[in-house]
């Protein structure tokens, strides 16, 4: 299970959410029906034990402003990112207690704009019902709009991890790592920001990494991503703040992911540790790598 300040849920938007759910169904995802929050957003998940692969889009813009969170408008927010282009506008950071780690994140140099809360109904494997509870934290960026967090605490995981609803075609079980490209200019800015919420961190060439309770947080410059991992596509090269760049996922079975990813039709390359997507466009302008 995952703990507090580990790698949660980056949010992939898209401009077409049944297009990208039925690429990842191809890739091998277990994917949810597409469901819909208050504020305008629609959402579709792969769920894994104490973390999701999320993909958002828009389904009503007259609904952007509903549910603030103090000044902060989550369908908002979401919505003026899709504007400018596809690609990851928020990222979740696990939470076991979001009011307590709210407070912590706020010491350690963050914005705390409010809490949401949110439940809906869940009809588990078995028959049995339920209703599931939400807490988010927002924790709103505006120096870096793209870096912006939110803590989300489950009351109800024994009706989000269900072991049924964990279980994907492709053997991938979760998140392994977050891939942030900045300039050098604000590694600085982002060693001190991450600082508050890790034990320090390791340089390598090009840029440092975090870990946390669920996977890597890593800090790429541009040149640096682009060679080691892939190309960015065109939409993303010349971006002015940091933003996330990318997604490792863990897959157990390299052999049954590689037949996907053939049967999907969708370029790949091997790496030393798995496979990497090479065209992002196809996956809302993040790069998703397989990882052993």
């Amino acid at each position: 299970m995952n703990a507090s300040f580990g790698l949660d849920h980056p949010l992939l938007a898209t401009n077409d959410i049944e297009a990208l759910r039925d690429r990842l169904i191809a890739l091998g995802f277990n994917m949810t029906a597409i469901g819909k929050h208050p504020w305008g957003t629609s959402t579709s998940l792969a769920m894994f034990n104490g973390c999701l692969l999320e993909i958002m889009g828009i389904y009503d813009d007259s609904l952007l402003d509903e549910v603030p969170a103090g000044e902060f408008r989550f369908g908002r927010h979401v919505y003026e990112h899709l504007q400018k282009r596809e690609g990851i506008a928020l990222s979740a950071l696990h939470s076991t207690n979001a009011l307590q780690d709210a407070h912590q994140a706020e010491s350690a140099g963050f914005t705390l704009a409010g809490h949401l809360e949110f439940g809906r109904d869940v009809t588990l494997p078995d028959g049995t019902s339920g209703r599931t509870k939400t807490t988010l934290a927002l924790l709103p960026n505006e120096q870096f709009p793209r870096l912006s967090l939110f803590l989300c605490q489950q009351h109800r995981p024994d009706l989000i991890y269900v072991p049924e609803w964990l279980e994907h075609p492709n053997g991938v079980n979760g998140i392994c790592g977050v891939n942030i490209v900045a300039g050098v200019a604000d590694h600085a800015a982002l060693k001190q920001l991450f600082s508050g919420l890790y034990d320090g961190f390791t340089p390598f060439d090009g840029g440092f990494e975090f870990q946390t309770a669920n996977g890597v947080l890593r800090v790429y410059d541009r040149p640096s991503f682009e060679r080691d991992i892939a190309p960015l596509p065109k939409a993303m090269q010349h971006e002015e703040h940091p933003f996330v760049a990318g997604m490792d996922l863990r897959m157990t079975n390299a052999q049954l992911m590689a037949g996907f990813l053939h049967t999907a039709a969708i370029p790949y390359r091997e790496y030393e540790q798995g496979f990497v997507l090479e065209d992002a466009t196809l996956t809302a302008n993040t790069v998703l790598r397989f990882c052993n």
